[in-house]
């Protein structure tokens, strides 16, 4: 399927957001999600479900002063 990720367009077969985190090498990174503009915690990757044509914005904390 075809899916948006932080902008990019990408072809991915994960059935569900904590699936395309594992396949991007975010699986155990502390990172914020969102799926169409809606937050996504932690807890709920593996239920939220990706649809074609879905927006997915992952967002790693930083550190800096």
């Amino acid at each position: 399927m075809k899916i948006t990720v932080n902008g990019t367009p990408r072809e991915t077969g994960a059935a569900t957001l904590a699936a395309l985190l594992e396949e991007l090498g975010h699986g155990g990174a502390k990172v914020a999600t969102a799926v169409n503009e809606g937050f996504v915690p932690a807890a709920q990757r593996a239920a939220t479900p990706l649809r074609d044509g879905d927006r997915v914005e992952i967002v790693a904390p930083r550190q800096g002063g």
